[in-house]
């Protein structure tokens, strides 16, 4: 009985090492084991596959010969301080290949230790991580570059500017903020379309970058809006004689494939520190200045000056218009829907808040809502909004639609107070919905600065069931490890990039980033602003999950939603 007993333990071991052997055989990471001395002991396939070496060439050998030569020699002295010390080390690390190509991998290093205690073996795990680096490149692009024209996009003028504005202050200098905006930009637009609009864009960049030196920068806002940035200027005609010069830059032709345009800038100017000693001062100052340019007949520049206050007269109207428009009832909610690009079935739907006003009328939302943050009114119209979305998709249940979930935008400033977990959760208990059919949307600017705040909060809802997403990504700064530890669900594409599909072949690469880091992330993906069929062709080829734009519908209003339901084919996007 006993000599059976060792038999069959020693068949167990046996079956234990192949398969252990078959593991090691398979897996897609490369794997080194080595004596306590570091000899070369044992490599899996994805070993050779990655590093170009055979496994009879590194038999024997110290695992230095695939060193980079980019780490100093206390790299590694720390590093194998920390393996012996704690039993395990990982990290990044720069390693090279047989054909001596260098290349980053990812390495988990383990020390395997005897019953008393001793190191016996280490064996590391890595994997080759170079198409990581370039998509974390791209989006390190994506984040602080304009994608169309190359040159610096919002975030990065918000950060230089800030800084150029500290060293100003410190060193009690000047500075000039150059807002342009281009005349029949629009006209041109329409007449020959986005194409040629995109390429006029790119050789007015151009000219703007031949005008400026090295310490200036500048910036592309978004549309036909570019901002200019002058530093440690002695005088305003400085400033004016830029200016000057880009004006009669933009004042030749431009050739677009077969057509000649032209076109003409109003120029902003505001300085540092007479106008302003804040960003938002200087950019918004210098905005109203190209405004009152453009209103006196364009293709000029005006400085600011402090008569330019008529429009914040109107401004102050609206405040108090806005103030009462929650007690008379003004706001109301539309809806886009959101098609699953796979079966063509609307599963859900983003809720998108208008306001009209008996003397304002329509307001647009790019006017009321930087108002309403700016004066804290946001915070109370946001909890209005979270509550009628809760009771509209309850509605859209009981008409007999019981798995569409309503896509809710949060307000940066209702997001960051103490009490808002607290406010949702009242909301969610007063109007009774399903949790699970309210999906958050937060944008990339509103979650990054504070991730690790951002993080327990965003827990917190998970936990009541809400379902949670990344809104305009791409058009933020984010951190792939961050983005990585947020519990979220969906991740949606800014519309500018989904714009630009059909129109450039060489123009997709960004889109494609995305979504594969999305789904590698374990999110769905949502396109927003589909307004083509070669945008919902590209995007149902490179598998985006959701769908959402002007070529489903408009926005519209719930009962128009609840009859579109009823009337929708889900071959139209097949």
């Amino acid at each position: 009985m006993f000599d059976v007993d060792i038999e069959l333990r020693v068949k167990d071991a046996q079956k234990e090492r192949k398969l252990a052997a078959k593991v090691l055989e398979n897996i897609n990471e490369g794997v080194i084991i080595t004596d306590a001395q570091g000899c070369i002991l044992s490599v899996n396939p994805a070993f050779e596959i990655v590093t170009g070496y055979r496994a009879d060439e590194v038999y024997g050998q110290n695992p230095k010969i695939l060193q980079s030569g980019i780490h100093s020699s206390e790299f590694y002295k720390e590093m194998w301080s920390q393996v012996c010390s704690s039993g395990n080390w990982q990290g990044e690390i720069w390693n090279r290949k047989k054909n001596g190509e260098v290349y980053p991998e990812w390495i988990n290093i383990n020390s395997v230790k005897d019953e008393s205690g001793n190191i016996t073996h280490f064996i590391a795990v890595f994997s080759d991580i170079t198409d990581r680096k370039h998509t974390e490149e791209k989006l390190r692009l994506l984040a602080h570059y304009d994608t169309l024209t190359g040159v610096a996009n919002r975030y990065s003028l918000n950060k230089r500017l800030g800084s150029l504005i500290d060293t100003a202050s410190k060193y009690n200098q000047q500075l000039a903020v150059l807002f342009l905006d281009l005349d029949r930009f629009k006209h041109i637009n329409d007449t020959l379309g986005h194409n040629y609009g995109d390429l006029l864009l790119k050789e007015v960049s151009l000219r703007l970058k031949s005008l400026i030196k090295n310490k200036d920068m500048i910036a592309r806002l978004g549309g036909d809006e570019f901002v200019i940035v002058l530093s440690n200027i002695k005088h305003p005609k400085e400033a004016i004689h830029l200016a000057e010069s880009i004006i009669q830059a933009l004042k030749g032709s431009f050739i677009l494939k077969q057509h000649e345009v032209f076109v003409s800038t109003s120029i902003g100017i505001s300085l540092f520190p007479l106008d302003g000693d804040a960003i938002e001062i200087l950019l918004r100052n210098a905005d109203k200045a190209m405004y009152k340019a453009k209103s006196t007949g364009k293709n000029h520049y005006e400085l600011y000056h402090t008569d330019m206050h008529q429009d914040e007269s109107k401004q102050m109207l609206m405040e108090i218009q806005l103030r009462k428009a929650l007690e008379r009832k003004e706001f109301h909610l539309t809806y886009q829907p959101i098609v699953d690009a796979s079966t063509g079935m609307i599963s859900g739907m983003e809720a998108l808040l208008r306001w009209n006003n008996d003397e304002l009328g329509n307001v647009l939302p790019e006017r009321f809502i930087p108002l309403a943050e700016e004066t804290g009114l946001i915070i109370p119209i946001s909890e209005w909004v979270i509550s009628q979305a809760c009771v509209d998709v309850k509605n859209i249940h009981l008409n007999g639609y019981a798995n569409m979930q309503v896509s809710i935008n949060i307000s940066a400033l209702h997001f960051n107070q103490e009490s808002f977990v607290k406010s949702v959760e009242a909301i969610l208990f007063t109007t009774n919905v399903n949790p699970r059919a309210v999906e958050f949307e937060l944008t990339e600017s509103m979650i990054m600065p504070n991730a690790i705040e951002t993080i327990h909060k965003l827990v917190k809802l998970k936990k009541l069931g809400l379902k949670l997403s990344v809104d305009d990504f791409g058009t933020g700064y984010s951190s792939l490890s961050y983005l990585n530890r947020f519990p979220l669900d969906t991740l949606k594409i800014d519309k500018s990039f989904i714009s630009k599909i059909g129109r450039y072949q060489d123009d997709t690469s960004i889109e494609e980033a995305i979504i594969t880091i999305a789904h590698r992330l374990h999110l769905k993906v949502i396109a927003e602003g589909v307004e083509s069929k070669k945008q919902l062709n590209f995007l149902k080829r490179e598998k985006c999950d959701l769908i959402q734009g002007y070529y489903i519908t408009r926005p519209i209003p719930l009962e128009e939603l609840i009859d579109f339901l009823g009337i929708w084919d889900k071959e139209l996007i097949n």
